[in-house]
Parts: structure tokens; C-alpha cells; sequence
């Protein structure tokens, strides 16, 4: 790395740092505002929750789905944080003698991942007070870290990029625009969104000067690491969209048979590897990123197993 890019990455830096300061907020006064979610409003957007793919139900039950899906959706990102922000800690370590200026930044980075976690936690427990009781989030946020910062810092970077890049497009073309969405499910991405932005920032900083360090054979492995994660993700969805479809069928006040349960589980299942997975493995920003960091080959293997999951 040459002095002007060290100039230029600081400055990156300092403008997460300026941001962090500018959008600052708090759960209470700036989110929740003493409100609570009704049942009456979809909490997901038909973009995300794929309602269209839920062919045998009415137009409740698709609402139904999509504030199931939003539950779970929250507590997605309070389990991928929770490894997130390990890995920031750990990477800070890097900094603690060296660029104060991007020490700075992934300690805001730490902190703000810390209260989105217990944003999400208190989402869980408010949706949970309007929706019926028996739905399941049965995922050790702890043994789901220590299986992912098992895997190389490349690997994890990688992964982190990819969800805080979805975060944001996920935001912006699907949330915000529904007028038909809860406006306090709206308002809790809305501020997560504002801090994501430039978490997405630091982590391709962090990733590129990670990789500078690398042999192409620990490059290597890390791709395959890479593709272990995404594997990894995609069992806690398959698990999680039996539950969630589970869950819907003993709620919906009607019986349901076997073929129209796989058939809903099979949607669970789509939406959420569209959302988790999909959606960010296909951010133009995130393919950029990528492709300059590996070969021809390893983008192929990367892409053939993306191809398994569909």
C-alpha cells in the first residue's frame, strides 16, 4: 500500500468517524417515540417477504407472513452482529499503535453494532406482544459467532460486507418506498440504515488492507471459507423457514395440509435466501469489491455454489 492510498484511506476513515458523530441516535427518543406495532400493518414488504410466492393465501395471511418474516428478520441481524462486532474489536487491534483516526472509527463501528443489538432485541419483544404466541428463534447468537470468527478474517470481512451492502439496498428499494408498511418497523431500518452506510465503508477498507497481507494459497482457502459461511447461513434459513412455516400453519386459523405446508415452507425458504444471501451476493458494489480481490476461477466457484441454492 502506497503512501497516497494510506492518505486516502484515512480520510475515508475520518469521514466515517464525521458521519458517526452527524446521524447519532438513540433507541428510545428517536425510534420507538412510546409507540407500539399493530397487528394491522405489515411489517416486511411484499420485495422482501416475496408474497407473491405464497400462492395459497389470502391477502391476511400474506400480512400475517410478512410480520413473521419481520420478527425474524430482526433477529437476523442481532445474531450476524454479534459476530460482527467481534471481529471489529479484533481488528482494532491492528490500529492501536498506528492511525488513531481508524482506531476511532471501528470503535464507533463496536459501539453502534452493540446498540443495534439491543434495538433488535427489544424489536423481538414488541413484536412478540402483538403476535401470537409460538413463534421460534431458537439460534445461540454466541455459538453462531464462535463458528463463524472460526473461519479466516478474509472469510468473515467478506460475509460482513455483503450483509451491511444488503442492509442498505434493502432499505432503499423495498422498505422506504412501501407506504403500506408499519411506519415504526420502517422507522427502526430507516436508523439502522443511517449507521449501516458507512459500517459498509469500513468494512471494505478493513477487507482490502486485510488482503494486501495474503498469499494467493491463504486467498485461496479463504474463498473456500467464504463459500463454507454462505452454506452455514443457509442451514440456520432452512431451519428457520421450517419453524416459521410451522408456526404459521397452527396460527392461521385453518387447516392446512401437507402439500400447501411444504409449499409454504418453500417460500419461507426463498424469501429468506433472497434476502440473507441473494440480494447481496448480487449488490453491483459488492461483486466490484470482490472481483478485485480473486481470480477468474475462485469467482466461478463462488458463483457455482451460489448456483446450488436456489
Amino acid at each position: 500500500m502506497n503512501a497516497i492510498t494510506k492518505i486516502l484511506d484515512t480520510d475515508r476513515y475520518a469521514r466515517c468517524v464525521q458521519t458517526s458523530k452527524r446521524v447519532r441516535w438513540d433507541i428510545d427518543e428517536d425510534i420507538i417515540r412510546g409507540r407500539r406495532f399493530e397487528a394491522a400493518h405489515k411489517f416486511l414488504p411484499d420485495g422482501l417477504s416475496l408474497a407473491d410466492a405464497f400462492t395459497t393465501l389470502s391477502s391476511d395471511e400474506k400480512r400475517f407472513v410478512s410480520q413473521i418474516q419481520g420478527r425474524t428478520y430482526a433477529n437476523v441481524f442481532g445474531l450476524v452482529e454479534r459476530f460482527i462486532n467481534a471481529k471489529v474489536l479484533e481488528l482494532s487491534e491492528d490500529h492501536w499503535f498506528g492511525d488513531q483516526v481508524a482506531l476511532e472509527a471501528l470503535i464507533r463501528f463496536s459501539d453502534e453494532e452493540l446498540k443495534h443489538q439491543a434495538l433488535f432485541r427489544r424489536i423481538d419483544q414488541m413484536v412478540g406482544e402483538v403476535l401470537p404466541d409460538g413463534y421460534c428463534f431458537d439460534v445461540d447468537p454466541n455459538a453462531v459467532a464462535q463458528a463463524v470468527l472460526g473461519k479466516s478474517t478474509w472469510a468473515v470481512l467478506a460475509l460482513t460486507l455483503d450483509i451491511e451492502l444488503f442492509t442498505q439496498l434493502h432499505y432503499r428499494q423495498s422498505i422506504d418506498p412501501d407506504t403500506a408498511l408499519s411506519e415504526l418497523f420502517k422507522d427502526v431500518f430507516l436508523y439502522h440504515w443511517k449507521e449501516e452506510s458507512q459500517h459498509a465503508i469500513l468494512d471494505e477498507l478493513e477487507w482490502v488492507r486485510h488482503d494486501a497481507g495474503l498469499t494467493a494459497q491463504q486467498r485461496d482457502r479463504a474463498v473456500d471459507e467464504l463459500i463454507e459461511l454462505v452454506g452455514a447461513v443457509d442451514g440456520i434459513l432452512q431451519a428457520q423457514a421450517k419453524v416459521d412455516a410451522g408456526y404459521f400453519a397452527a396460527i392461521c386459523g385453518r387447516a392446512v395440509d401437507a402439500a400447501e405446508a411444504r409449499a409454504i415452507e418453500a417460500a419461507f425458504l426463498k424469501a429468506y435466501r433472497w434476502q440473507y444471501i441473494q440480494s447481496g451476493a448480487q449488490h453491483p458494489h459488492f461483486g466490484k469489491v470482490l472481483s478485485s480481490l480473486i481470480t477468474e476461477d475462485q469467482g466461478q466457484r463462488i458463483q457455482a455454489a451460489l448456483a446450488t441454492l436456489q
